[in-house]
């Protein structure tokens, strides 16, 4: 590769990281402010912890399922495209939901105390849900974009950086929400889905022009060929069709059939349950549990997001690839059990010492960042650049099938039984998920060996003509 060829490769793979960055973190602006804005609607439109719950579980079990489906429209399809769409049609969601409550000149959606009616609460709930397929459509085209972009010797430290759009997008969003409920009251709870709606659509348009789809796209050779990996590109031979049935006979042997990957996934739930503990109901626990300032605990939330998180993503990144051989795996299992202790140890800090409640809370994302962010990298490297984005569709189902816990059964909880019942759950499911990521220890760093068999697999049935 002569120095010219190696300086646009360099240029293009670090536009395409960052611009992933903030294109990721522009779709949590019109996600992850829900959870800094539920106390107000609690308080402000009555709707419960059980129904806010179910808001969340829905559009997690919904958002699952997009990743899913739209896995395989990534690793087939213009994920530039996929992406930006998504991101527009986030955003005019939370615009539909800011507006929802002038319906009330139509359909009573308000009572006579300007309390939610069920039909308002149907119709946010609705909006919500679909907010997480459109949602859905921006983690599988990430995926796909960086395995083509990055070798997988390098893909844990620098997924990491672009996984820190998920803090930096969390972390900003419940700032400028917590700013917006403090300064103008619970009242503007509508003005926390509309800004941020309209940042995003800004963006969206941005992140369309900005993004190409391969380095082939822009003159570049592929990574493999960039390389000179002759096993890679003897997956590249002419006459295999990975676009048809060679592709599904791939993706089901390295993917569907493949044990690590649902490992991976059910490791993933475990994971999600402590993340979305803290993620979802933090401004909530914090406000009702600890006693702080909503503006406060809006701030504390943002912390444990944009010091914590992003720390601990990077620093797991770094980790993987310096001193564990690329082998993800191993660092989320020591991720996962620091993540369960550091949560433990603030539910049980004493209420009159809320400074060292905060040190625990951000601690604890510092450990469950790692593991949210190297799972999906396992995956992507496990199942190779062919069908990453179909291999982390299924982590995203069972990461986000995590919201029947952290959203239903933990509002359910906490309106009967306090948030004592909650942290207890939460911690036993990450001591269950440190278990079963424990399983996969000695498992290797990446899935290109096997995909090169299975390739060779393929080459001789499509040559046979089966």
């Amino acid at each position: 590769m002569d120095s010219q060829t190696a300086k646009k490769y360099n240029y293009w793979q670090w536009r395409t990281l960052i611009v992933l960055m903030i294109g990721y973190a522009l779709y949590y602006f019109v996600r992850k402010h829900f959870s800094v804005v539920m106390p107000a609607m609690e308080e402000t439109l009555g709707i419960s912890k059980v129904q806010l719950g179910l808001f969340l579980t829905l559009n997690g079990i919904i958002y699952g399922f997009s990743r899913f489906v739209n896995g395989f429209l990534a690793d087939r399809f213009s994920r530039r495209k996929l992406m930006t769409l998504g991101l527009i049609l986030s955003a005019l969601t939370n615009f539909a939901i800011c507006f929802s409550p002038s319906m009330n000149s139509f359909v009573n959606v308000l009572d006579t105390e300007g309390k939610a009616t069920m039909t308002l609460v149907y119709i946010i709930g609705s909006l919500w849900v679909l907010n997480g397929y459109f949602q859905g459509m921006g983690v599988p085209p990430c995926m796909s974009l960086m395995a083509h972009w990055i070798r997988p010797d390098e893909l844990a430290t620098k997924q990491s950086i672009w996984n820190a759009s998920h803090s930096i997008g969390a972390g900003l969003i419940s700032v400028i929400c917590g700013f917006i409920l403090n300064h103008y009251g619970y009242s503007a709870w509508q003005l926390c889905f509309a800004v941020p709606a309209a940042i995003a659509l800004v963006g969206a348009f941005a992140l369309y022009f900005s993004l190409r789809d391969t380095p082939s796209s822009v003159g570049l050779p592929e990574i493999e060929e960039m390389d000179g990996d002759a096993e890679s590109k003897k997956e590249e031979e002419p006459g295999i069709d990975l676009t048809g049935k060679a592709f599904k006979t791939f993706v089901n042997k390295l993917v569907f059939r493949n044990p690590i990957i649902w490992i991976l996934a059910v490791s993933n739930f475990c994971i999600y349950v402590v993340r979305f503990t803290i993620l979802d109901w933090g401004a909530t626990f914090l406000t009702q549990f600890k006693g702080m300032e909503i503006a406060t605990a809006g701030t504390v939330v943002a912390a444990s997001e944009l010091v914590g998180g992003i720390a601990g993503m990077l620093l797991a990144g770094w980790f993987t690839d310096k001193f564990m051989k690329s082998r993800a795996h191993r660092t989320c299992l020591l991720c996962t059990i620091g993540a369960t202790i550091s949560f433990f140890l603030f539910w049980k800090t004493p209420s009159g010492a809320n400074w060292l409640a905060v040190v625990f809370l951000c601690l604890s994302s510092f450990f469950v960042y790692g593991p949210q962010a190297l799972l999906g990298i396992a995956a992507s490297n496990q199942a190779t650049k062919h069908a990453c984005a179909t291999a982390n569709g299924i982590l995203g189902i069972f990461g986000y099938a995590s919201t029947t816990v952290s959203g239903l059964v933990f509002g359910f909880l906490a309106d009967h039984y306090g948030w004592d019942s909650v942290f207890l759950v939460s911690v036993i499911i990450g001591i269950a998920g440190s278990i079963v990521i424990a399983s996969m220890w000695n498992a290797p760093a990446d899935g290109y060996e096997k995909a090169s068999k299975i390739m060779d697999e393929v080459r001789e049935e499509y040559k046979s003509g089966k």
